[in-house]
C-alpha cells in the first residue's frame, strides 16, 4: 500500500471525527491556528525567503514570484482570514427541508460535509491557509498538494496548524501535506477515499485536473470575462470600470479580457478609452471597426481569437450592434465566469442580467468584484463555472453536501400499498433551522 493511500485512509478517519464536532470547537481551533501563524512569523518568513531565492534561479514569471512571496503584511492578512472564517455561520447541520410524510414519519434534508477534499494548489501560501480554514469549518479533512516552489513554506504552515490543534478535539490528520513529483497523479486517482477535488491556480492547472480524475471537481478552466458598454452608459464610469477590471490585477481570473462597445457610441467613446488604456500600459487589440476608429496601433483580433484569456495587460475590444449582439458574443466566446453591462437603461440591464448565462452577471461594477472574500464568504476555494452543486465564488456553502434523514416508529412500505393503503400527508414544516 502506497504512502499516499495510507495518508488518505488517515484523512478519511479524521473526516468522520471532524464531521460531528460542534461549531465552538472548530472556531476555537481556527483562532488557535491564527495565533500560531502570527507567533511563527519569523520562521515562516525565513523559510519562505529560501523558497523565493530558489525560485529566482528558475524561469518564473514575476506575477508568480509575487504570489509565492510572503511579507509580514500578507502573513497578518492570512491570520485575519482565519479569524474571519471562524466568525462565519457553520454550514454543517442546517435543515434545508423538513416534511411530515405521515403522522410520526418525519423527513429532513440536512447539510453535511463531503468528507475528504483534495486541493491541488500552485505556489500560493495564502491559498494554503484559506483552504485549511474553509475545510476545517465545513467539517472536511484536507489533503493539499501545493506547488514545489513553496515546499518549505507549505510544510511550515501545515506544521504550525497541526501544532495549534494539539490541545483540541480535532485530529491532526485533518490536514495532510502531500509532497513529491508523482503525488498529483496519485492523489487524483484516489476516488475510493477522496470526495471532492479543488484546483487552485492557472487555467492550465484546472484543465489538467479535470482531465486526470474521476473525482468530482469544483473549478473553472478559464476566465474570459466581458464588459459590454451599452449606448446609454455613463462613459466616464465605463472607462473607470474597464481600467479597474483590466489593470488592478490583470493575471486574475476575474479580470476583463474583452470589452464590447455599442456601435451607437463607438465613434465618441473608443478614442478616449483607447488613450486611457494606453496611458495605463494596456496593449489594445480589436476588430476591424475598432482599428478604423482608433488607428493602426490597435492589433487586429482574428475571428478565432475572441475566446482568449490574456492574463496580462492586454485587452480586446469589439464594436457590436446592440445588446442582442453583445449577448450572442458572450455566449459564443465567453467562459461563463463573470460578465458585466455598463448602462443607465434599466430595461437593458434587466435583459442582460436575465439572459447572460454566467456564474456572475454584473451591472455597473468591475468584474474584479467577483470574489468570495468580497462577497462576505470569508475566503474562497475558487470560482466555479459549472452548474451542478456550486457556482461562482465557492465558500463554506460550496463545501457541504446534504443527506436525507427519515425518522419514524416502525413504518413499512406495505402500510401504503393495496386497497386500504395509508396516505402520505407530505406536510412541509419550517426549513433552514439547525438539526
Amino acid at each position: 500500500m502506497s504512502s499516499i493511500i495510507q495518508q488518505a485512509i488517515r484523512a478519511k478517519k479524521a473526516s468522520r471525527l471532524l464531521a460531528v464536532l460542534d461549531s465552538a470547537t472548530k472556531n476555537d481551533a481556527l483562532h488557535r491556528m491564527a495565533g500560531v501563524l502570527e507567533h511563527s512569523s519569523d520562521v515562516l518568513l525565513s523559510l519562505n525567503r529560501e523558497d523565493v531565492n530558489d525560485a529566482c534561479e528558475q524561469p518564473l514569471a514575476s506575477a508568480a514570484l509575487a504570489r509565492m512571496t510572503l511579507t509580514p503584511e500578507k502573513l497578518q492578512q492570512m491570520a485575519v482570514g482565519l479569524r474571519a472564517v471562524a466568525a462565519l455561520e457553520d454550514p454543517v447541520g442546517k435543515t434545508l427541508l423538513r416534511s411530515e410524510l405521515d403522522d410520526g414519519l418525519e423527513l429532513k434534508k440536512i447539510t453535511s460535509p463531503f468528507g475528504v477534499i483534495a486541493a491541488i494548489v500552485e505556489a500560493r501560501p495564502d491559498a494554503v491557509t484559506q483552504l485549511c480554514a474553509l475545510a476545517l469549518k465545513s467539517g472536511n479533512a484536507l489533503m493539499i498538494k501545493a506547488g514545489a516552489e513553496i515546499r518549505r513554506t507549505t510544510s511550515a504552515i501545515l506544521a504550525a496548524f497541526v501544532k495549534a490543534l494539539e490541545s483540541t478535539a480535532i485530529p491532526a490528520n485533518v490536514f495532510t501535506n502531500v509532497e513529491g513529483r508523482e503525488a498529483t497523479h496519485e492523489l487524483l486517482a484516489l476516488q475510493d477515499y477522496v470526495d471532492l477535488v479543488v484546483p487552485r491556480g492557472s487555467a492550465e492547472l484546472v484543465r489538467f485536473v479535470f482531465a486526470n480524475t474521476r473525482i468530482p471537481v469544483i473549478g473553472h478552466a478559464e476566465g474570459v470575462c466581458h464588459i459590454y458598454v451599452e449606448s446609454s452608459a455613463n462613459q466616464e464610469m465605463a472607462i473607470s470600470l474597464i481600467l479597474d477590471a483590466k489593470t488592478q490585477a490583470p493575471a486574475t481570473c476575474n479580470a476583463v479580457e474583452t470589452v464590447l462597445v455599442d456601435q451607437a457610441i463607438a465613434g465618441e467613446f473608443l478614442p478616449t478609452l483607447f488613450e486611457r488604456l494606453r496611458s495605463a500600459g494596456v496593449k489594445v487589440r480589436g476588430c476591424a471597426a475598432t482599428r478604423a476608429i482608433c488607428g493602426p496601433d490597435v492589433e487586429l483580433v482574428d475571428a478565432t481569437e475572441w475566446h482568449t484569456e490574456y492574463g496580462d495587460l492586454t485587452l480586446a475590444m469589439r464594436i457590436v450592434r446592440g445588446i442582442d449582439t453583445a449577448i450572442e458574443h458572450i455566449e459564443k466566446f465567453g467562459s461563463h465566469h463573470t460578465d458585466c453591462i455598463v448602462t443607465e437603461d434599466q430595461q437593458a440591464a434587466s435583459c442582460f442580467l436575465r439572459s447572460v448565462d454566467s456564474a456572475g452577471v454584473f451591472h455597473n461594477v468591475s468584474t474584479r468584484l467577483a470574489d468570495g472574500y468580497r462577497y462576505g464568504f470569508g475566503a474562497e476555494v475558487g470560482i466555479a463555472t459549472g452548474k451542478l452543486h456550486a457556482r461562482g465564488p465557492v465558500g463554506l456553502e460550496g463545501l457541504v453536501t446534504y443527506k436525507y434523514v427519515l425518522s419514524g416508529s416502525g413504518q413499512c412500505v406495505k402500510e401504503y400499498v393495496g386497497p386500504n393503503a395509508g396516505q402520505f400527508t407530505h406536510e412541509a414544516a419550517e426549513s433552514s433551522v439547525m438539526a
